[in-house]
């Protein structure tokens, strides 16, 4: 008992669980109106709006020593907080609208290293027709930068996580790995191009952005959808300077992984797409949430579906 010398051994350390055990805790203490389509669990949460929209709601926080660094350009880290926050709107389908941005910032900070990270953000908000609305600020240790985004999705728009069936065919759309060590993390372009041209013409089974890893994110979506998956290390766009390890489990690349039909795949690949690049790199399988990866000399292997851990 604590207090009277004796440990405690009830107590579970986030380290063990992660931030994904945690959310699954969380889950038993939703408290969803009928205005609530979809709440944890997804990119953003899903509310009602009006007869053809639905309002998307995300957030995400940055913390110094952990997502950036002091010596990073303050430029780059605002760029990169509010642009973490766009994807995960585009992840649904959607455009994104409005932003808060909330501070905790030490009280001997120089005011002129956060006026930087803030002309970071509105460098990225006007780029993206996003308005910056508000937030707040309060004294803190060290920098922490969160950020809540609404957007919108016309309702025959939405993707979820939920809807990957087997014979589906998975895309990512870009190069992965190594993203936090060569930079590309604070200046990648959120895919919402890529994913209105997407939900518009081809209508994904189901999306979702990789901010953890190829295999930990794609696990989000097997999980999601009840089904397996079959990758093959062939098709896979590793960048580069990474190592296949990395596009798997590192995260931070921020590009979209997304599911089509065998027919819609096909119509992908024959359509005009400008500039924008869909890999190919396996197929969703029936039964449990299970992941596996051919090799290149052909062996298969079993993955884990981790994801980066905050804890």
């Amino acid at each position: 008992m604590q207090g009277l010398g004796v440990e405690d051994t009830t107590m579970t350390a986030l380290s063990k669980i992660g931030e994904f055990g945690l959310i699954e805790r969380f889950k038993r203490f939703q408290n969803l109106s009928r205005h609530v389509v979809t709440g944890m669990g997804d990119d953003a949460a899903v509310l009602e709006y009006d007869k053809t929209r639905y309002q998307l709601l995300t957030t995400d926080m940055m913390v110094e020593g952990r997502h950036f660094w002091s010596s990073m350009c303050p430029e780059e880290v605002g760029y990169k907080a509010l642009a973490t926050n766009i994807s995960d709107i585009a992840a649904m389908g959607g455009v994104s609208r409005s932003a808060v941005i909330s501070l905790g910032v030490p009280g001997k900070m120089d005011a002129d290293y956060l006026q930087k990270i803030y002309q970071g953000f509105y460098r990225l908000a006007r780029k993206f027709g996003v308005s910056l609305v508000g937030g707040d600020t309060v004294a803190s240790d060290k920098i922490i930068i969160n950020v809540a985004l609404l957007g919108e999705v016309e309702k025959k728009n939405l993707v979820l996580r939920s809807g990957a069936q087997a014979g589906d065919v998975i895309f990512v759309s870009g190069g992965l790995g190594n993203s936090f060590k060569s930079g590309r993390h604070l200046t990648f372009v959120p895919r919402t191009k890529e994913a209105r041209f997407l939900v518009e013409h081809f209508k994904p089974s189901a999306m979702i952005d990789i901010s953890d890893g190829l295999a930990g994110d794609l696990g989000h979506v097997l999980k999601a959808s009840c089904v397996g998956a079959e990758l093959d290390e062939r098709f896979i766009p590793v960048h580069q300077d990474a190592m296949l390890d990395q596009a798997l489990y590192e995260g931070e690349d921020y590009e979209l992984l997304f599911t089509l039909s065998p027919v819609k795949a096909q119509r992908l690949a024959r359509s005009k797409r400008g500039d924008f690049c869909f890999y190919p790199i396996g197929v969703i399988v029936p039964g449990r949430p299970k992941l596996t990866l051919r090799r290149k000399n052909g062996k298969n292997i079993s993955l884990k579906t981790k994801a980066f851990s905050h804890f």
